[in-house]
């Protein structure tokens, strides 16, 4: 089964749209790193590991790896495209490095970060997409979905989002 690593926006979109259920039924892993889950995510989301999430310790050569990271990157990044990655951020691209495969991510600056550090990114975009044919999720149930994180003001391309579900009609 395919091993996703998601970073914390991933999973606040997910809860966002009320689809955090939905999305530990799709035939895949999910995993985060320990520090990042432990900051962000258990206080408001302790129920996660049950639904499958998995709790994952990053090799010490790749927390060396994180660390260099916002020095190669982090003054080329444009301002335009939100805040530089965080070093949870970081920790996430480094963990799905060690372990090739793939980060869930709809930050924009740390998928250019992994784009130039060769790891393959999927945000929500492509999560609803896999829900739907997976059939999990109806085009019209990723709608309502939509309209949720929209209101719990998510950020995501919302004309692009749009566009890709209604193809899928």
């Amino acid at each position: 089964m395919r091993l996703l690593i998601s970073d914390a926006n991933i999973l606040i979109d997910m809860e966002s749209g009320a689809l955090m259920e939905t999305l530990f039924r799709l035939p895949m892993q999910f995993g985060i790193p320990d520090l990042l889950y432990y900051e962000e995510i258990e206080p408001g989301s302790p129920e996660l590991e049950a639904l499958g999430l998995q709790i994952m310790e990053i090799r010490s050569d790749f927390v060396a790896y994180a660390l260099q990271l916002p020095g190669r990157y982090n003054h080329q990044l444009p301002a335009r495209n939100g805040a530089k990655p965080s070093h949870n951020d970081y920790l996430a691209l480094a963990l799905a490095k060690q372990e090739d495969c793939t980060l869930l991510t709809g930050d924009t600056n740390l998928r250019l970060v992994a784009d130039s550090e060769q790891v393959a990114v999927m945000g929500t975009i492509g999560l609803l997409r896999a829900m739907i044919e997976h059939q999990l999720l109806t085009v019209d149930a990723a709608f309502i979905a939509l309209d949720r994180m929209k209101s719990g003001k998510r950020r995501l391309p919302w004309l692009e989002a749009e566009r890709i579900l209604n193809a899928l009609r």
